[in-house]
């Protein structure tokens, strides 16, 4: 953002629980509309994809800063978008540009923000916030976003600093049910096209029933694309329900929170995965089949958000570049005899895949169908399908 055009947008405030202050500009919803927003800050280094991130369940009671420094500069538009409202609690950003231009846009970032009520902050030093999250890991934070015409008081940075060290640790929050679908729908919309967008699943070969737990709606499409039709459920759906609809194969969402305080889809995915249904889990849903199979798991010290992340499978030695977005990761040190790490993170050792070796499970921490890409996972799916396509063939 051109300093001669701070005066367009009025001042912000963003504060961490440890005391550090930064003073920007508001591009979002002031907090005298929607108050002050508060939630986990964490920083994100993908270049593209803004508008799936801010509308990414995962994101849920968190606040993203992008370290790329131009955010906004294509706009946003109806289609990319992964689910049906803005979930991240906020945005950080370090300049706007002047201009936003794509053959596909419909509205500038600014005005996405506040149509969508999210608060945001622009014109700090994000490379100083990254380096401080980076050091001192993720930390709760709040933007106040003043009115057009107001000035930053001490005051308001208090009242700031105070929102921020009152928000909840994100340790032990269930907000996988807070995210999820009240009730089950269809779901057969397959992956979107250059001069056709969206598709229609017409001849499905199998029936896939997936938990939501904060779905993103291109895993559904990349499901469809490849021959599912789709039963979506709540995250709080008991197995016998999912097992009286006779799919073929059952799906576990990613989501936001804490996996541990999922305890009723630990249950309920047990039981599934004892059945011998194929399953397969991204992100949430691979924590939750850990923990189902007994393994553990723990809240990182630096969480893993971006789209440049090498992970390497370790059977075949293939190394991918992925798409991250967890704060939660499963202890590779307490995995039971029935689980197998097949991929780990070449950044820091971390588990990134596992399956099952008694049954048809397996699951995978990043996000294999990110929309803006990489794309280099993707094949993930289709080992989901050859699963389902096996267990036909025995029926």
């Amino acid at each position: 953002m051109l300093l001669s055009l701070k005066g367009t947008f009025p001042p912000a405030i963003l504060a961490l629980a440890d005391g550090t202050v930064f003073i920007g500009n508001s591009i979002g919803a002031s907090s005298a509309e929607v108050g002050a927003t508060v939630g986990e800050v964490v920083f994100n280094t993908a270049i593209t994809g803004y508008q799936e991130i801010l509308t990414d369940p995962s994101y849920c009671q968190q606040i993203v800063t992008l370290t790329y420094p131009h955010i906004g500069n294509y706009g946003v538009n109806n289609e990319d978008v992964e689910a049906d409202k803005i979930h991240a609690a906020g945005l950080v950003i370090k300049d706007l540009p002047l201009l936003a231009s794509n053959f596909r846009m419909t509205e500038t970032l600014s005005e996405y923000l506040v149509r969508s009520k999210t608060v945001a902050i622009a014109n700090i030093d994000t490379r100083k916030l990254t380096r401080l999250l980076r050091t001192k890991g993720a930390q709760n934070g709040a933007i106040v976003g003043l009115a057009a015409g107001e000035a930053v008081t001490q005051a308001r940075i208090d009242e700031a600093l105070a929102a921020a060290k009152a928000a909840p640790d994100m340790k032990g929050l269930d907000l996988a049910k807070v995210v999820t679908t009240r009730e089950p729908y269809p779901w057969s919309q397959t992956e979107w096209k250059l001069g056709e967008g969206y598709g229609t699943q017409a001849a499905p070969r199998f029936h896939v029933v997936a938990y939501d737990f904060g779905v993103k709606l291109n895993i559904l499409r990349m499901l469809a694309e490849r021959g599912c039709k789709l039963t979506v459920v709540p995250a709080q759906t008991p197995a016998a329900q999912v097992l009286a609809m006779n799919p073929d194969g059952v799906f576990l969402s990613n989501g936001p929170g804490d996996p541990a305080a999922c305890d009723y889809a630990i249950a309920a995915v047990k039981q599934i995965i004892d059945s011998g249904l194929p399953t397969f889990g991204i992100c949430l849903g691979h924590q939750i089949m850990a923990l189902a199979c007994g393994a553990k798991t723990f809240k990182m010290d630096n969480s893993h958000h971006g789209a440049n992340h090498p992970v390497k499978e370790l059977e075949s030695g293939r190394v991918s570049i992925t798409s991250q977005n967890h704060g939660f990761a499963v202890d590779m040190a307490t995995l039971p005899a029935a689980l197998r790490a097949t991929h780990v993170s070449l950044f820091d050792g971390t588990l990134q895949g596992l399956e099952h070796k008694d049954k048809p499970a397996f699951c995978f921490q990043g996000h294999p169908e990110a929309s803006p890409g990489p794309h280099d996972i993707a094949y993930l799916f289709d080992r989901f399908t050859a699963l389902m396509a096996t267990a036909q063939e025995k029926k």
